[in-house]
């Protein structure tokens, strides 16, 4: 098992791994994944545990259901106990391709798309259709 400073939400049973430094946005960002009908997972504290060719992503029990809005403080929110790791999106990295190529990550050995920062609006529902739908090769 292993726990990372990072923030995590789901789609349908497909979950989303937010990387970046603190202030970087990973709790706005799921905030507004979760506007978009996303679940929140966990926020601050991501726990990692690999079953198989599974990463499990899940929350320390103390954060389990809060999430930080810059701005206003910590809000309740229902959060699902565990989502299996799909994408990875690290906000450190900043996109400037238009059209970028496919990257991957590797997390407890395995390989994981992966998305850097957005540079323009629209990011949370490019995610959301790119869980839905995947992306042309």
């Amino acid at each position: 098992m292993e726990t990372l400073h990072a923030t995590a939400v789901s789609f349908q049973g497909r979950g989303v791994l937010v990387l970046g430094h603190g202030g970087s946005g990973k709790s706005t960002l799921a905030l507004e994944l979760m506007g978009l009908g996303f679940d929140l997972v966990a926020d601050d504290q991501v726990r990692l545990r690999r079953k198989q060719d599974v990463i499990w992503m899940s929350c320390p029990l103390p954060l389990q259901g809060y999430i930080e809005a810059r701005g206003v403080g910590i809000l309740a929110a229902e959060a699902i106990p565990a989502a299996p790791l799909v994408l990875c999106i690290d906000l450190d990295l900043v996109e400037k391709d238009r059209l970028p190529p496919f990257r991957t990550r590797k997390i407890m050995g395995q390989k994981i798309a992966t998305f850097h920062g957005p540079a323009r609006s629209g990011f949370p529902a490019a995610i959301l259709q790119y869980l839905k739908r995947g992306r042309k090769a």
